[in-house]
Order: structure tokens, then sequence, then C-alpha cells
């Protein structure tokens, strides 16, 4: 692991439960980075709908236009860079959290990694995957929730270009079932038709012959059972509480950053 400064200029879309986005970036290296809101006239006119007690058909491209509204959390005040030893990946992380390479999952490509991020205490936050096989799902017309794209901001990645893919996001994004369940990462895909999916990808479709990669807490959010376990995924009981989750809290400030900074050689 290696640790170095970094200058942060990042544009932030995040869509509150007034149906706003808000747009930020944090202070140069040196001082103590903090979210700050500022007006972004350059993102997108396709807005996706406001977070409200009953989700609507949302833009199916994680783009939004944004005003000024207050914004999130600062972030930790101290940070440091993992870089793998073969230096094909990097990112930043808070001084306090883990990042620990463990084995990947059956299936990947030769020299495919998997970097767990976790907590001081051990709570798991997301995982760097790389190296995963090409996958696809079928989703029948019934099986289908709507979802809301809560919060996107483009990030400068690798990733293959055509039918069904974007330019990466670093999103978070909730789906509807029994409650509704929400879900950080980075994705090129889009999520479903209408504004509806059986699931919601935190990969993206990675240049030819170097497989997929997905960095997130969940590779795939769904609409979980009741008697299933939900977590890392989250959990809320209205979609204001997620808007309030990405607008407030330190934690997703934290995520956010992280995600954002991750650099992958082609």
């Amino acid at each position: 692991m290696t640790c170095r400064a970094r200058s942060w200029g990042l544009r932030v879309a995040v869509l509150l439960a007034a149906g706003t986005l808000v747009a930020g970036c944090t202070a140069p290296g040196g001082s103590a980075p903090a979210w700050t809101a500022r007006p972004d006239t350059s993102a997108s006119q396709d807005a996706s709908p406001a977070a409200t007690g009953s989700p609507t058909a949302p833009n199916a491209s994680p783009e939004g236009s944004a005003s000024a509204t207050p914004g999130p959390a600062a972030t930790a005040a101290s940070w440091k860079t993992f870089t793998d030893p073969a230096k094909t990946i990097s990112f930043d992380l808070p001084e306090e959290w883990i990042a620990q390479s463990v084995p990947p999952e059956d299936g990947t490509l030769p020299g495919a990694l998997k970097i767990d991020v976790k907590k001081q205490d051990g709570t798991f936050v997301a995982a760097l995957r790389t190296g995963l096989p090409p996958s696809s799902s079928e989703c029948p017309e019934d099986a289908r929730k709507p979802y809301v794209v809560v919060s996107s901001v483009p990030v400068e990645l690798p990733g293959l270009t055509g039918e069904g893919t974007i330019a990466p996001h670093v999103v978070f994004r909730v789906i509807q079932g029994y409650r509704y369940f929400g879900s950080y990462g980075i994705t090129n895909i889009v999520g479903g038709a209408d504004g509806r999916a059986c699931g919601l990808r935190n990969v993206v479709r990675g240049p030819a012959g170097k497989g997929d990669y997905s960095f997130g807490d969940v590779g795939v959010l769904r609409a979980f059972a009741p008697d299933e376990k939900v977590a890392p995924a989250k959990a809320y009981d209205t979609l204001e509480q997620a808007a309030k989750y990405v607008s407030e809290s330190a934690e997703f400030a934290n995520v956010q950053r992280m995600l954002m900074s991750l650099e992958i050689k082609n």
C-alpha cells in the first residue's frame, strides 16, 4: 500500500427528496477535504424523477441536471492510496479504513483481483473485483421492479461501449420491494427499460479481453425477500431516507470519493 496526496476537482450530482440534484467538489490536497455545493449547468437535462414516497420511472441513463443545495457531509481528513503489487489498479480510501487482497471467486479470468475494503471495526464497505466474466440474465416483465437513480456522477474509467452501455458512472440506486433497497457502485450498464429492472448491476463492461470489473457494496442490487439477508446493501422505509443518506451521510461521502478515485490501467 502506498500513500500520496491527491487534488480533488470532482463533480457530484445527488438526487434529493425534493427532486433537485447536488453538485460538489473537494478542497485541494493539504486542507481537510469537504464536499461543497455549487451549481452545475453542464449535466444532462434529462433529470431523474424526485425521490418521493412513490417511485416513478426514472431515465434509464443515470444523468441529471443540478442546482445549488446543501451538499453531503465532509469526507475524512486523512486519506491513503491502495495499489496492487502489479500496479494495475489504485484507489484512495480514508486512513482508518483497511484494504485487503483476498482470493478472487472461481471463474474469473487469469490475473483477476479482489480487494475488500472495511472500516477499522471490520465493517464491510465495498469490494473491488477485476477479471469478471461477462454475465447476463433473463428478466421477465412480471419480475421487474421500479427503481430510482438517487445519485450519479460520471467517472473516467476504461469500459466497453455499445448497446445497453453508457459512460461509467458512480451511482447510488434504489429498487422497490417490500422495502426500498439501496446500493452504491460503479457501472456502465443501463439499469432497465422504463425505470424497471430485475436487478441493477454495479459492473463495468471492461475492454475486450480484459473482463468486466466492479467496485461497490453488492454486485447486483435487487428486491430482497423478507427472509433474506440484505446487508451489505441498504434498506429504507422511504425514498426520502435513501436521499438523506446520500445528501447527509459522511459514510456515503467517503465511499463516493473512494469509488471516484479508482484508476485502472488498460
